[in-house]
């Protein structure tokens, strides 16, 4: 199903010359075809509706000229509908399976620079019906002095809907009545999410325990059906109750397969188990067999919250959580601290030492660190001091502290990390302390390193020296300004050697970099850092570009190429050219932009470059200077081709405005060539006759003997004395008139995909079909249907019905004709009813045709099908004109039934429908004439007002 919007801005159009630019003009909505419901509100805003799930297609059609662009925004919906935080820049807006957050105010703005934008806006309303959810709760009070004990339960039904949805509680299959029951009270609770109604039953009688049904219903708007669910009180009914077969917070190995269960201890009916994760969704090797949740070959990815919840919608749901921990241990590090207290930098006698070791880990508070001294366990002593979380460091970090070193203290010292009774591999780190092994690290800059220059595109290193330092720590990168990350996006980057490799450098890299000496894996004393200065070069940047400049020949030209910046900020050289030629002209000043100024004739018109060079490169400003005309602007909403009655051809008014005639030579004409299939039909020029192009004046041609429908190329070109201008094309093709259907003046031949306003009827089976010759199924049954339109040409359309499956004999399909509003009450000279001419013609062919029946669909209090033409069975294989007169007595519409016949060979297809004022003229041809509405007739046929061709607003369910 479908829903199209389509808006066209009233304007009064621009036939007449001097009417060619024109702003964007306000709009009006009007629609044809059936929503859901539309209706006004009351600020006189157009609300659509529509089912959650269909098509909506919205389609803004403006006018202007220039062609204005078309913008599409959205307010009033939900938060989460993120269409409200873009913009569509397109005619037509297409969300396929709408959603209830995608409901709000649509906003069309047309804008093409001139004048004030047009503006018009559509709400959208999205409706909706869930299946209700009945829950049931019961208080039990006190025992009062043993008599007796009361019991209350409360039934709650609720639903989300738009519009809002009636409730109606059933016990069996009999509707409860609150008047007729003193044991039931049926209210809506307050502060309650969607909308809800509670059925309390009162002190427990026995008749109470029975089936419950909570009906809700949206009285089939939108086609929406009601929905129900149904729940069976018993004496046993109770909420659920739930028990884990492990602890709420589980540690296991990678690579282990773990089982959770969650076993059920309570609840009637039995409850359903369902399982989920925090965050994300469960992983895919997940399995689900009962309660219980089966995870294969555990990694850390699995790891999170895992919840398992019952639910038998009596009470509120049992729930349960685990915390799955999966092991895992990496980048095991050290720090050398010398004693802190005495600003300490190098191992010395007599003074404190402290090693420190961190795992990263998960969980980091089960790491266990074991300490080493040359391969010995390290125990607590006087002198050596173990430290399990060293409040110091990082959390999860242990440390040795050696107090007051002797020479026996110098030795290697081992840390091992590991997952006690775990699989998870151990980590080692070894640390040699000697007075030689541990020097603090010295940080210089090569000679010239402070500042480093490179092309742009180029690659380069920035290089920090680690003379001295033991052990050698890493060396970090940053950029000096914190708010810069580095090149490769990270705030940080580490390097072994101190170098830092920058490749493809671009100009937002220039600025200055520090590095500085790692705290891990190696002395944990004051950073050294130096810091480096990055300057990229690059060729001058130019404006602009490039340039089309348009001058009247034999006036002065001036071309001006402005250096915005460049690095380093020293020209090397400035030259013009002329068609790759050097060109002389004045150097420019050290201050000026380069500049040329010439006289513009015949024979020096073409490429005009200005080369800017500096030590990196060479930059161009290029200017196309000619006196060639501007190319002329085609007229985008010209009117549709106008039909000539004798044959099967049209005419189209081409139209035109030119773009800034004044800025060359006078345009004395144009150069017209028409086109189809690629191959050329003919040329001629169009004289103008003296009168000259002005800016945003319509000029225009017509265009005579094209074919329906087919469609053609035109090509334009503007002519100077000196030159011609580029040419322009566009395609015109032939379509249905906007103002479809007027009295006596038109056929719908159905060659648009407008169809001329004719919509589906959304009551019936199946659809009519528009086709023709090329988009016929070369599957589909020969010895039924018709090869061609009525005219006889491959390319013309026409409208039938698909016999073939899944259509079944008795189907019907409807096309409904646009609704005519007849508003006189006299018919000529007061003799009644206005007759109205219904003529078409119609293709039966093949042994299973069924029946085409043509009604008159009368609008009033009520809506009233009478039978107005008919015919069944096998007719031959040829196209025949059928005609008849109407007599409506209000406004009407004609329906063309197509009911399928007893197997597929029954095509049936109608052609060139028309329906004028007055009464059919007698023809030779078959045809059967019913007069519908026994009187005269009054009321002449008035085209409602979408008709008009300004406006046009289709509103199609499919």
């Amino acid at each position: 199903m479908e829903l199209f919007w389509i808006l066209l801005f009233s304007i009064v159009h621009p036939y007449a010359r001097g009417q060619g630019v024109y702003a964007p003009a306000n709009a009006q909505i009007v629609h044809s075809g059936a929503a859901c419901n539309v209706k006004e509100d009351n600020i006189s805003e157009r609300i659509y509706t529509i089912r959650e799930g269909d098509t909506l297609v919205l389609q803004c059609i403006v006018k202007g000229h220039p062609r204005p662009q078309v913008r599409w925004t959205k307010t009033a919906g939900s938060a989460s509908d993120k269409f409200q935080e873009t913009s569509i820049y397109n005619e037509t807006l297409r969300i396929e399976g709408i959603q209830r957050v995608q409901g709000g105010r649509y906003y069309c703005k047309a804008d093409n620079g001139v004048g004030v934008a047009a503006i018009k806006s559509i709400r959208v309303d999205v409706q909706y019906l869930d299946t209700p959810v009945l829950t049931v709760h019961q208080t039990i009070s006190d025992v009062r002095g043993s008599y007796y004990q009361e019991k209350t339960v409360f039934l709650r039904c609720t639903v989300n809907s738009n519009p809002p949805a009636r409730f109606i509680w059933k016990r069996g299959s009999t509707a409860i009545e609150q008047s007729k029951d003193n044991g039931v009270d049926i209210y809506e609770p307050l502060y309650t999410q969607g909308e809800t109604k509670v059925l309390k039953l009162k002190n427990l009688r026995p008749k109470d325990f029975a089936n419950y049904t909570c009906q809700v219903s949206v009285r089939n708007v939108c086609n929406i059906e009601d929905k129900s669910v149904t729940f069976r009180l018993t004496n046993a009914t109770s909420p659920p109750a739930l028990r884990l077969s492990v602890n709420e917070t589980l540690v296991v190995d990678p690579g282990r397969d773990v089982t959770l269960t969650c076993e059920v201890t309570a609840g009637f009916p039995p409850p359903t188990v369902a399982w989920s994760r925090y965050p994300g969704s469960l992983p895919l090797s997940a399995q689900v067999r009962g309660g219980s949740l089966i995870l294969r070959a555990v990694t850390s990815a699995d790891a999170g919250f895992y919840n398992c919840t019952a639910v038998n919608n009596v009470g509120n749901p049992a729930r349960r959580n685990v915390n799955l921990v999966v092991r895992t241990m990496s980048n095991l590090t050290f720090q050398i601290t010398p004693d802190s207290n005495k600003d300490s930098e190098s191992i010395q006698m007599g003074r404190d030492l402290k090693l420190s070791c961190h795992a990263d880990a998960t969980p980091q508070d089960k790491v266990n660190y074991t300490w080493y001294k040359n391969s010995a366990p390290v125990f607590n002593t006087e002198s050596l001091i173990l430290l399990r979380s060293d409040p110091d460091m990082a959390p999860g970090t242990s440390s040795l502290e050696i107090v007051d070193m002797k020479f026996r203290d110098l030795a290697t010292y081992s840390c091992v990390a590991n997952f006690p009774g775990s699989r998870v591999p151990e980590l080692r780190v070894d640390v040699n302390i000697s007075q030689s092994s541990v020097i603090p690290p010295v940080l210089k800059l090569p000679a010239g390193g402070q500042v480093v220059s490179v092309r742009e595109g180029g690659r380069v290193d920035l290089v920090c020296l680690l003379l001295e330092g033991k052990p050698r720590p890493p060396v970090l990168w940053s950029r000096m300004d914190k708010d810069l990350p580095m090149p490769s996006g990270k705030p940080v980057v580490e390097t072994r050697d101190g170098r830092l490799r920058l490749t493809n450098v671009s100009r937002d890299m220039m600025g200055a970099y520090r590095c500085q000496t790692a705290p891990y894996n190696g002395l944990n004393i004051k950073r050294r850092e130096a810091q480096v200065q990055l300057n990229v070069q690059y060729p001058p940047i130019l404006d602009p570009v490039e340039q089309d400049v348009r001058s009247r020949n034999y006036q002065l030209v001036t071309l001006r190429c402005a250096v915005l910046r460049f690095n380093p900020p020293r020209l090397t050289g400035v030259g013009w050219f002329r068609n790759n030629e050097p060109f002389a002209a004045a150097p420019p000043g050290p201050n000026e932009a380069p500049e040329l100024k010439f006289k513009l004739e015949p024979n020096n018109s073409g490429s005009y470059v200005c080369r800017v060079s500096n030590v990196v490169g060479t930059s161009t400003c290029t200017f196309n200077v000619s006196a060639r005309p501007y190319n002329a602007e085609f007229y985008f909403d010209t009117p549709n081709p106008i039909r000539i009655l004798k044959g099967n051809n049209y005419s189209y008014n081409l139209q035109w405005t030119q773009r800034d005639p004044e800025a060359t030579d006078r345009i004395i004409g144009y150069w017209m060539n028409v086109r189809k299939n690629k191959q050329a039909l003919y040329s001629r020029q169009i004289d103008l006759k003296g009168v000259e192009p002005v800016k945003g004046v319509l000029m225009s041609y017509m265009i005579p003997d094209l074919r329906i429908p087919l469609s053609y190329e035109v090509r334009l070109a503007p002519i100077t004395t000196y030159s011609t201008g580029d040419y322009v094309s566009r395609t015109i093709q032939y379509s249905e008139p906007y103002t479809y259907p007027r009295p006596s003046d038109h056929v719908c031949g159905f060659e648009d995909q407008r169809i001329c306003g004719f919509s589906q009827d959304r009551t019936d089976v199946f659809d009519w079909t528009r086709q023709n010759h090329l988009t016929q199924n070369p599957k589909r049954s020969v010895n039924t249907g018709p090869e061609t339109d009525r005219s006889g040409t491959k390319e013309g359309y026409y409208m039938y019905i698909e016999a073939s499956r899944p259509r079944a004999a008795g189907d019907k399909a409807r096309l409904l004709s646009p609704l005519f509003n007849v508003t006189s009450v006299k018919g000529p000279k007061g003799t009644g009813r206005v007759p109205y001419c219904v003529s078409f013609y119609y293709h039966m062919k093949g042994k299973h045709i069924g029946t085409l029946n043509v009604l008159l669909r009368v609008r009033g209090i009520g809506t009233v099908d009478s039978l107005a033409w008919t015919k069944s069975s096998h007719q031959g294989p040829e196209w025949r004109k059928a005609f008849f007169d109407v007599s409506p007595s209000g406004p009407f519409q004609i329906v063309f039934e197509g009911i399928r016949g007893p197997s597929y060979e029954g095509d049936i297809a109608i052609d060139d429908v028309s329906i004028t004022k007055g009464k059919c003229k007698q023809e030779n041809s078959v045809a059967s004439t019913v007069l519908i509405g026994g009187s005269p007739a009054s009321h002449p046929l008035k085209p409602a007002p979408w008709m008009t061709f300004a406006l046009c607003c289709v509103l199609v369910y499919r």
